[in-house]
């Protein structure tokens, strides 16, 4: 095993994870209030969109980022058009709830890519700040892209899940995740260095830290939800596991091909990789509420985010460094 690889296992942020997941398979009685879980949500997301936006502020915006921002929201739409092909051949899967689980898989994890973060700049390889842009940019076009592929599906049942456009638009566009990560950005990027100094001490100090005691939480909530868990199939648990590999692989290399520098390649290369499990079950419980949670809820969050936090986001960084010849 490498410095790197070690660093990465060693870290206490994959090991409350680890811990979160043997409490529960454990059966142990150990519970985060749900009121602090949603507290320590909004800190992250504020703090990880404060701090790219201030990065920016120093950088600013060229081609460069321009480009990461388009390769973001290409495969943001593209990416679930495999997943849903993939779910209706190998997985069977119907058409309505492959494309509610299409629409996670082009789709990010905002804890997902935290966590990435948090051990490139372990390694040594920082992701620019201008990734935060393109995590919040490639939350949606999956959605649109999963409800288009749904949609023969739903129109062949009954009315009862067919809302009015706009409402689905405004849980699309103004689901709190987006809203707080861009308007974090945003106040990062007009503050700049000199405003973020004054409560830098808040948003950097106590960071890690509550990225821990997040982490556990999530490992609770993955490893019970994997327990309960009653439409899961082999099949679907494979394409779970495959879609992140192959996702990931995808993201680096276009990362990579458009002159990203080794941790922002890899940070595109995760986004990829991961699977939204906040933002499109809200959407699709809107859009598609005949699909059956129990599968797009468990491939996502039980399934894929673990893999990505405990193996894929290490592979992927392996990649990108070795892409640049390092």
């Amino acid at each position: 095993m490498d410095a790197a690889t070690l660093q990465t296992f060693t870290s206490p942020v994959i090991l409350f994870f680890v811990l979160g997941m043997a409490a529960a398979f454990a059966r142990s009685d150990l519970a985060v209030p749900e009121a602090l879980a949603k507290g320590m949500s909004l800190y992250l997301m504020a703090a990880i969109g404060l701090k790219g936006g201030v990065a920016v502020s120093k950088s600013g915006v060229d081609a460069t980022v321009a480009l990461a921002l388009l390769a973001g929201i290409a495969a943001s739409f593209l990416l679930p058009l495999v997943a849903f092909a993939v779910l209706r051949g190998f997985g069977r899967l119907d058409s309505l709830n492959a494309g509610a689980v299409a629409a996670h898989y082009g789709s990010v994890s905002v804890v997902t890519f935290v966590t990435a973060v948090e051990i490139y700049e372990l390694r040594g390889t920082p992701p620019g700040g201008f990734m935060v842009a393109v995590m919040a940019a490639m939350e949606t076009p999956a959605i649109l892209t999963g409800l288009i592929l749904a949609r023969k599906a739903v129109d062949k049942q009954s009315g009862a899940g067919n809302r009015p456009a706009g409402e689905l638009l405004h849980e699309v566009f103004f689901n709190a995740s987006v809203v707080l990560l861009l308007g974090a950005f945003a106040i990062g990027v007009v503050s700049g260095a000199s405003g973020f100094a004054d409560v830098a001490p808040f948003f950097e100090a106590g960071f890690k830290g509550v990225l821990c005691l997040f982490l556990l939480d999530m490992g609770l909530i993955a490893a019970r939800r994997l327990m309960d868990a009653r439409a899961m199939t082999w099949r679907l648990a494979s394409i779970a596991i495959a879609l992140p590999l192959v996702n990931g692989v995808v993201g680096t290399v276009l990362g990579s091909v458009i002159g990203l520098d080794v941790g922002s390649a890899a940070a595109l290369g995760v986004l990829c990789a991961s699977a939204s499990y906040i933002a499109v079950p809200a959407a699709m419980r809107l859009a598609l509420p005949q699909a059956d949670p129990g599968i797009y809820l468990t491939m996502s969050l039980s399934v894929t985010f673990p893999f990505n936090i405990l193996i894929n986001i290490g592979l992927i960084g392996a990649l990108a460094t070795r892409l640049a010849g390092g």
